[in-house]
């Protein structure tokens, strides 16, 4: 294959599609929401009183749901990526495809290990491994191995800025096999059989980890099936021609619908089709995301400033992922040490979110893309796009 044409990190970004931004920026919210959350819980502050506590409680717990939001994207977005670069996924070339991923995700990856191992060595109260039947050493190596999920499923959590890599397991587990299901399975008729399989077995296998409340939230096998579901609506772009815009409007709709039944009515459909709402859930994030990738480009930002904003932390999530519990703890340790009132808890939601952005994007400009660019120009040979468009890690990138 040979190089492709340099292009700035900003041709990137403007190649973008803001609406799948904007999805991925409101799930990283939702993540960090959550991290708060469970230390100063959004209904025992003043809010209670003007907003329903069962609501607040939903902006809290929706970490989870937001995660399996982000594999559906990246697997949308990779396999159009491939589709872009190769023409025809029976062409994908393995070894390009490593090294992208690896340039993307390994930097920050790699730094946030070192920076822990040392706040470990260090015995700081929030980043010291304390388990006895945990160390330093096996959670780095399950970190770097792709296993950390299985790791806490057998041992228990991790300190929370560990623990947040357990969907970069799952995911980077996936793509490691991605290439090689491409090629084995040749006609697209067959990759669609083994994805639509893996995306349908989604409940059963969420419902087999049951018993153990961590491998349950944390396994392998639905989180792969959350990906392939992006994967298969992926293919079906590829295979269909655009439909009229009032089509992919509905999709839009309707998918936009769906998440928000999940995230403000989770409780009642898991009661109704338990296991089954992760289906409902993932499906109603590839129908949104095939109806904005369906969307004519609109290149003018959005009427509202704050939507520009969440769409700007759609791209700066992977980043954000990584890094955001350092702001979290941070956050509600000063608000502890201040001995804040109880009602005003909310209040410390707004600097751990803006914090949170301003360390992504510091992280963003200032290491992770030069290191891609520079990891690409050894690759390739000449500097490459930076993978701006493409997910990383649930997280989503």
């Amino acid at each position: 294959m040979g190089a492709e044409p340099v292009t700035s990190i900003a041709a990137a970004h403007a190649a973008r599609n803001r609406g799948i931004d904007l999805l991925r920026g409101l799930c990283i919210l939702l993540v960090i929401f959550n991290h708060v959350g469970i230390r100063i819980p959004l209904a025992k502050t003043g809010l209670a009183a003007l907003i329903p506590a069962e609501f607040l409680r939903d902006l809290n717990y929706n970490g989870y749901e937001a995660v399996f939001v982000f594999f559906v994207i990246s697997g949308f977005l990779i396999t159009r990526r491939a589709y872009e670069r190769w023409g025809d996924l029976r062409q994908l070339s393995i070894r390009d495809f490593y090294l992208r991923r690896a340039a993307r995700i390994l930097p920050c990856l790699l730094a946030l290990i070192a920076v822990l191992s040392v706040l470990h060595l260090l015995e700081l109260p929030r980043y010291t491994i304390t388990r006895p039947e945990q160390s330093l050493p096996r959670a780095i190596w399950a970190a770097i191995g792709l296993h950390l999920n299985w790791y806490e499923g057998a041992t228990g959590y991790l300190p929370g800025s560990w623990d947040v890599l357990w969907s970069l397991s799952i995911e980077e587990v996936f793509y490691l096999g991605f290439p090689l299901l491409c090629l084995l399975c040749g006609g697209t008729r067959w990759l669609l059989a083994v994805l639509a399989l893996l995306a349908l077995s989604m409940p059963l296998t969420h419902a087999a980890a049951q018993g153990n409340e961590i491998w349950q939230e944390k396994a392998y096998l639905p989180g792969m099936g959350a990906i392939a579901v992006g994967i298969l609506a992926a293919l079906l772009a590829q295979q269909l021609r655009p439909p009229p815009a009032r089509t992919a409007r509905m999709l839009r709709i309707v998918g936009a619908l769906g998440i928000v039944a999940i995230v403000f009515a989770g409780s009642t459909i898991w009661h109704l089709l338990r296991d089954g709402y992760l289906l409902v859930l993932t499906l109603s994030a590839a129908s949104l995301v095939l109806g904005w990738h369906w969307q004519a480009r609109v290149e003018r930002p959005y009427a509202f400033a704050v939507f520009n904003w969440v769409a700007s932390c759609g791209r700066l999530s992977y980043e954000i992922y990584l890094t955001h519990m350092f702001c979290v703890f941070t956050v509600v340790d000063l608000a502890t040490a201040i001995g804040t009132d109880p009602s005003l808890g909310s209040l410390w939601y707004i600097p751990a979110v803006a914090s949170s952005w301003l360390l992504g994007w510091i992280v963003a400009r200032g290491f992770s893309e030069p290191c891609e660019r520079w990891l690409r120009s050894r690759a390739w040979g000449r500097p490459q796009v930076a993978d701006a468009v493409e997910p990383a890690a649930d997280i989503a990138q």
